[in-house]
């Protein structure tokens, strides 16, 4: 949902980035399973809080179709940032300053934010009862990043891991006591600022699931890593599995103490337990595992043969336009879920709606893809 497209000049978008849009796609249809288990079977995670109780699950099933969804968020954060230090690179070679370059993420950002209080947000209450009158979601927290990150750009790497150090542990210290859960009200202008910046949370007025500071890490490392994909493609890519493994090892370590960086304990002993993470704000055991997934995906996408391209095409097909994907497949899972089952149906019928749509999204991204290509000058269009 982020900028995704580079024009470098030394080499074609498919052959340098094929990693890159791979792993945009494969989360996207990852995220995709999330809504229409929303939409479609209404079975849809109550959301692991950093206050109340953890969800719990009855079957495998449902505990694996939450999990691996887990993947996308992190994902879309840190693509996102990686897609925006390459948009600057290549406008900065084609003679755009800085300030032209800030000037295009502070108007994309803005686009996302509205996107998400005019269109998104009366699309979620179709499958729920009850709705806050602002609610902040992805798309708010993207557009949000987007804006503070453009600003980052230009920082040099060793800043930058510092900047990223900083708000993986800062804001975990900033997550109130779990018991405090249910008690923020909105009273004065200020109350804003915590659901808005800081953790989730909020009343009928106004909820946040995706504070800004807890995701803007991601971004940031996105723009790191970035650069090294820049300075050292293959590099970056064998240092993107050493680097994954490395987050997983700390997540086992966080998780196995069940400490500081899990913001709430685990319920019990099982496996499930165990992989059972804090996302509203991404607790540091959450960010080391999803993003520890993501890096070795990423790493593999990185070493696929021309066969094995040509395989996984549909995904970069869909990876090229996350944010048309987003609001489409929102709409048409909404639908599907109205039409075929308005009181819900089991997580085993949900999949082959889930498939359906992906099938039927495929050529309508496919050609919006090469619409947009050949339309490249547009002014909406760049924006979307």
């Amino acid at each position: 949902m982020g900028t995704n497209r580079s024009t470098l000049k030394t080499s074609s978008r498919s052959d340098r980035f094929f990693a890159v849009d791979a792993l945009r796609g494969l989360i996207i249809i990852f995220m995709a399973l999330d809504h229409a288990n929303y939409f479609i079977a209404h079975q849809h995670s109550s959301g692991e809080y950093w206050g109340g109780t953890l969800p719990v699950y009855d079957s495998l099933l449902a505990f694996m179709t939450r999990f691996i969804t887990h993947l996308a968020a992190p994902g879309f954060f840190f693509l996102m940032g990686v897609g925006m230090l390459l948009f600057a690179q290549a406008r900065g070679k084609s003679g755009w300053g800085k300030w032209a370059v800030i000037r295009h993420f502070l108007i994309r950002g803005a686009v996302l934010i509205a996107l998400q209080l005019l269109l998104v947000n009366r699309i979620w209450p179709v499958a729920s009862n009850g709705w806050p009158d602002i609610y902040i979601g992805v798309l708010i927290a993207l557009g949000g990043t987007m804006i503070l990150g453009s600003f980052l750009l230009w920082l040099k790497p060793i800043y930058l891991v510092a900047l990223a150090v900083v708000l993986f542990i800062g804001t975990e210290l900033l997550v109130p006591d779990p018991s405090l859960w249910g008690q923020f009200k909105i009273a004065h202008p200020m109350d804003y600022l915590n659901p808005i910046l800081i953790y989730p949370g909020g009343d009928g007025s106004l909820w946040s699931n995706y504070p800004l500071l807890p995701w803007l890490e991601l971004v940031v490392f996105g723009i790191l890593f970035g650069n090294w994909l820049i300075r050292d493609q293959r590099q970056a890519y064998r240092g993107a599995l050493i680097i994954g493994l490395v987050f997983l090892a700390g997540f086992l370590v966080i998780r196995y103490l069940d400490g500081f960086g899990n913001i709430l304990p685990r319920r019990g002993d099982s496996w499930i337990d165990f992989l059972n993470v804090i996302k509203y704000p991404p607790s540091m055991a959450f960010t080391l595992l999803t993003m520890g997934i993501n890096l070795v995906l990423l790493s593999l996408f990185s070493r696929a043969n021309n066969w094995l391209q040509s395989f996984f095409y549909p995904l970069v097909i869909y990876g090229q336009v996350p944010l048309f994907f987003y609001i489409v497949h929102l709409i048409l899972y909404a639908s599907l879920g109205l039409w075929l089952a308005p009181e819900g149906m089991s997580l085993a019928n949900m999949y082959p709606y889930w498939l359906l749509g992906l099938l039927l999204l495929l050529p309508v991204c496919w050609f919006y893809r090469i619409f947009k290509q050949r339309h490249a000058a547009n002014f909406v269009l760049r924006y979307l």
